[in-house]
């Protein structure tokens, strides 16, 4: 069995503002086994972020863990101090940050920035911190890395700049790497390469990735698991194959039908109605069914448990309710189930719409 190297048990976490109090993170768990790529979708203020700088210890000052563990060699990371997470950070968890730029430092050379973690956690001379850092700079890609060792930030293209970051972030090959959409800014050309890089390097040093993002199509071949959170809750998970070809949550099958793919033929992409849910005061139910059209009555009512599809796949919609009514899915995600169907060899719910929706009720 595949060891564990973290686990996030029933999370909650809220930030005080001057409006009231934000339920940013309503029960997130998930787990990460030694040497896979777990990636977490979601649109932007669906709590990726918070749940892994929580991780980090990186939680903003009005914010706080009202329930949960998050469980990493034993320890629990909500319940230890800032010194022993200064122990951690950066030597047993590291983070690669979205833009490059407010990552480095501009009044240091790339040198002594990537030699700096491994001087403060291995405690490390200078010329053999400087040493490792050539050999990260050199794995990473840098071209002229020996010579470049003293250049600044500046003089280096973006993509160069986050190739110095992932450098940083892998100095003291840590066990965990958090990849906070390291590629957002980048053009698609940079973006595949860093992918790519990232992928090289985990193989070389067995180390285990979160990779966070907004973009599906960005993790469909880098990921081993991949997680899909809406507001503030993981709503779907599975095996990369399972969530691309076989995703079963409505708000799973809107991410994908929004992707353009080969075969989009110029029509309008489709786009998710509506915006995501005020956490300040969150629906009750699931809270994906003011945007949802396959919405039953018990959605507004009452909060989906998640039901298991496979024993790597589960999905918190009561469309997967047995007494749940068929409904037909998007074509996209039709295309998807058939694909699924054909080249896994596994079966699909057949899905074909019986009932008003809107009056359909489901008893758990």
């Amino acid at each position: 069995m595949t060891k564990k190297v973290l686990e996030v048990k029933d999370l909650h976490i809220s930030f005080d503002t001057f409006a009231g109090k934000v339920k940013a993170i309503r029960g997130v768990s998930f787990e990460l086994k030694k040497g896979e790529t777990l990636a977490i979708v979601g649109e932007s203020g669906s709590g990726k972020s918070v749940t892994t700088r929580t991780i980090m210890g990186l939680l903003a000052n009005n914010g706080h863990v009202d329930k949960g563990e998050i469980l990493f060699k034993g320890k629990d990371l909500t319940k230890i101090t800032e010194k022993e997470y200064q122990d951690i950070r950066g030597k047993d968890i590291s983070m690669i940050f979205q833009d490059p730029m407010t990552s480095l430092d501009p009044t240091m050379t790339i040198g002594k920035q990537v030699a700096e973690s491994l001087r403060k956690h291995k405690k490390v001379s200078k010329k053999d911190a400087r040493e490792e850092a050539l050999k990260l700079l050199n794995l990473v890609g840098i071209p002229n890395a020996e010579k470049r060792l003293n250049n600044y930030p500046h003089q280096f293209s973006g993509g160069q700049r986050q190739r110095i970051v992932i450098a940083i972030a892998l100095i003291t090959y840590p066990e965990v790497i958090i990849a906070d959409e390291p590629t957002t800014a980048l053009d698609v050309t940079i973006q595949a390469q860093i992918i790519e890089l990232l992928k090289s390097i985990q193989k070389t040093i067995d180390t285990s990735i979160i990779f966070i993002t907004h973009d599906l199509g960005v993790v469909a071949n880098v990921a081993d698991r991949v997680a899909v959170m809406y507001g503030g809750r993981i709503v779907e998970v599975g095996t990369s194959d399972e969530i691309f070809y076989n995703p079963q949550h409505p708000y799973t099958w809107g991410l994908l039908s929004s992707m353009p793919t080969l075969d989009t033929d110029g029509k309008q992409l489709y786009a998710i109605p509506g915006t995501p849910p005020d956490l300040l005061d969150p629906p009750t139910g699931d809270a994906f069914h003011p945007r949802n059209q396959y919405a039953l009555k018990i959605d507004v009512e009452e909060e989906p448990p998640y039901f298991e599809v496979s024993p790597t796949h589960k999905a918190a919609t009561w469309l997967l309710h047995p007494e749940a009514p068929a409904v037909t899915p998007p074509p996209e995600i039709a295309r998807r189930h058939k694909i699924y169907a054909g080249r896994f060899k596994k079966d699909v719910r057949d899905v074909k719409f019986t009932e008003d929706k809107s009056t359909t009720e489901v008893k758990n």
